[in-house]
């Protein structure tokens, strides 16, 4: 029976994660905590015993070089990695490149806070986590669950929001619930699905 691996992690720390800057589409590479993280999540998933068939990152380099340095760790650079902007973080609009803190002063912390953790209400000119949802579980249908499926041991590095949209399908989260889950920089989610794509188990691989 081939085993039906799906691992999800988010990037390590980016320099924007740092500056609590709204970061979105932009482009910011690794802090040095962040590549750290990234090392750890493949020496964590190595620990286990566990190797790849596919990889799917978004087409942000952060989400990549997190992907590549999973890699090293794991022995296994040549594996093929599917880009996808499908798999992006949220777009945050207007608010990319600005600080948290100065964002909350100039619209408020209470319209902010709804921006950031609401279901369906986007930023200005930005997009919703119901929007992020809309973008990436097609993808997800069409190219990430079909080949865990077939057997296809798979290894996805993506951002916070990206992911919060499988997670919600896998760990049947409601737009309710989804909001206020975290999902922590460099920390595999290990998912062990049934043949009908349900979750069997799932393993959180932090300290």
């Amino acid at each position: 029976m081939s085993e039906r691996l799906l691992v999800l992690v988010r990037h390590g720390q980016s320099e924007w994660n740092l500056k609590n800057l709204f970061t979105g589409w932009r482009d910011p590479d690794l802090t040095e905590k962040g590549v750290d993280e990234a090392k750890t999540a493949g020496q964590r998933l190595k620990a286990l015993g566990l190797t790849f068939d596919r990889g799917f990152t978004s087409v942000l380099s952060r989400a990549e070089k997190t992907m590549n340095l999973m890699l090293d760790e794991l022995g296994q650079q040549n594996l093929p990695v599917s880009r996808d902007a499908a798999l992006n973080e949220r777009h945050y609009g207007d608010l990319c490149g600005l600080n948290k803190d100065d964002a909350r002063k100039k619209w408020g912390e209470e319209q902010v806070h709804l921006w950031r953790r609401s279901y369906d209400v986007q930023p200005p000119g930005g997009e919703s986590l119901k929007d992020t949802v809309a973008r990436v579980l097609p993808y997800y249908n069409q190219e990430i669950l079909p080949a865990v499926l077939r057997g296809e041991r798979t290894l996805v590095s993506a951002h916070g929001n990206s992911l919060r949209a499988l997670v919600m399908v896998l760990d049947r989260l409601t737009p309710e619930t989804i909001p206020s889950m975290e999902l922590a920089t460099g920390v595999p989610l290990v998912y062990r699905l049934k043949a009908d794509s349900t979750v069997e188990s799932k393993k959180v691989l932090d300290a």
